[in-house]
């Protein structure tokens, strides 16, 4: 191996690997299939290095990658989901935009995340960005080539809809918020 290519390899590995398990955590998420998340981060490792001479060191370096995860991810989606999915998506998010009342902060990780897994991919994809993996507004629209409106738009309808998911599990194990006691009422 030639020396500048050694120097490439090297560059790449400690810029782009530092963030292999966000990526993953966040493809794993989105797709709820583990072994598919491995599949789309080592694809998006591979497209990152293919175009790693266009990324300007000293730039962020996670954003970039996570900007290509969500091209992968997009290309995935475009060539597995049928059309009928996205109508279910539809009527689910007709059913969410309901007043429910704020989940109380005592449940489980195990329940969020299985209610996560119920939010609609395109909510739950800015949800995990913003309130996960705590990148700004400006970051994700950019990272998922989405209006600044629309991240704000989706984000709240994805926590309203975690909420949606969340409320009849606080409800069950009787956790109360003084919220939930005035909707009672």
């Amino acid at each position: 191996m030639e020396t500048t290519e050694k120097a490439s390899l090297e560059q790449f590995e400690s810029a782009a690997l530092p963030h292999l398990d966000s990526l993953y955590r966040t493809a794993a998420k989105i797709i709820g299939n583990r072994t598919e998340a491995e599949d789309l981060v080592q694809e998006t490792y591979l497209q990152a290095w293919k175009s790693f001479h266009r990324f300007t060191p000293g730039t962020n370096c996670r954003a970039w990658l996570f900007k290509i995860l969500f091209h992968v991810i997009h290309h995935h989606r475009r060539k597995w989901f049928s059309l009928w999915l996205r109508r279910e998506s539809e009527n689910a998010l007709e059913d969410l935009l309901t007043y429910e009342p704020p989940t109380p902060e005592q449940i489980t990780d195990e329940d969020v995340l299985a209610a996560l897994k119920k939010v609609p991919e395109d909510f739950r994809a800015v949800l995990l960005l913003a309130d996960v993996q705590e990148f700004s507004y400006k970051e994700i629209a950019a990272m998922l080539s989405i209006p600044l409106g629309t991240v704000m738009s989706r984000l709240n309808r994805g926590r309203t809809a975690l909420k949606t998911h969340l409320t009849p599990i606080a409800k069950s194990l009787r956790i109360c918020t003084a919220e939930v006691e005035q909707s009672r009422a």
